[in-house]
């Protein structure tokens, strides 16, 4: 039986999510609050994670180790490093590494450890199920490589290095990690962000402007993927 996670990072990238449901358990676990609604049969668990990797793998297997959750979706923002993209636009994962995991001094690439993998692939039938609802509502999804770590990036030549070493399309805090769990449990998920910033721009300007507004887009994109889930 399915009971769908929906997570996000912040509080702002699930407000949009909860303000959907009228009838919201609410649950105290682990120094954070989870949200328990039903939609259309389905029993689904949202949270915001707080900011970065640890938080996130907490959450993420909170979510599916104490609430039984067995599909898992997040919704959030991301800065641009695939200059095609710009602020609002949505891109979902097809894969996700973390650019700041480097143990290169022991001759291993960048974002690799032994025992795992530098990047985590995307469930391909929630990315189906995504481009469906992209086709079907006329709106832009790109699909790409989504690179994780634990720093906002506001600098070209980081950006840039990030780019050229993971080929990654945008950056984020949280994804890796939350792919990390969910590959090694089992869990079937997807990842999408809207683009808040172009991640080498000053990041007080874009990111306190563009968040809401994106954050709200992408949550009105996981809904419409919620409401064909099976």
């Amino acid at each position: 039986m399915l009971k769908l996670a929906i997570m996000g990072a912040m509080q702002e990238e699930i407000e949009p999510l909860i303000a959907n449901f009228s009838d919201v358990k609410v649950t105290e676990f682990a120094n954070n609050k989870y949200y328990e609604v039903n939609f259309n049969g389905i029993d689904i668990v949202i949270a915001y994670s707080k900011i970065g990797k640890v938080f996130a793998s907490l959450t993420a297997t909170t979510m599916i180790e104490k609430f039984g959750c067995n599909k898992l979706l997040f919704s959030g923002v991301a800065g641009a490093i695939n200059p095609s993209l710009k602020i609002g636009d949505l891109i979902v994962a097809t894969k996700l590494c973390q650019h700041d995991l480097d143990i290169t001094a022991f001759g291993h690439p960048y974002g690799y450890v032994p025992g795992g993998a530098v990047y985590i692939e995307s469930d391909k039938e929630l990315i189906e199920l995504a481009n469906e609802v992209s086709n079907d509502l006329n709106i832009k999804l790109t699909e790409g490589i989504i690179a994780t770590g634990d720093q906002f990036v506001a600098n070209e030549e980081r950006k840039n290095w990030i780019g050229n070493t993971f080929k990654a399309d945008a950056l984020e805090m949280e994804g890796a990690s939350v792919a990390v769990v969910c590959n090694a449990l089992d869990v079937p998920f997807l990842i999408l962000r809207s683009i808040s910033d172009s991640a080498d721009m000053d990041a007080g300007f874009s990111f306190d402007e563009f968040l809401k507004s994106s954050a709200l887009r992408s949550a009105e994109f996981i809904m419409e993927v919620v409401k064909r889930v099976k």
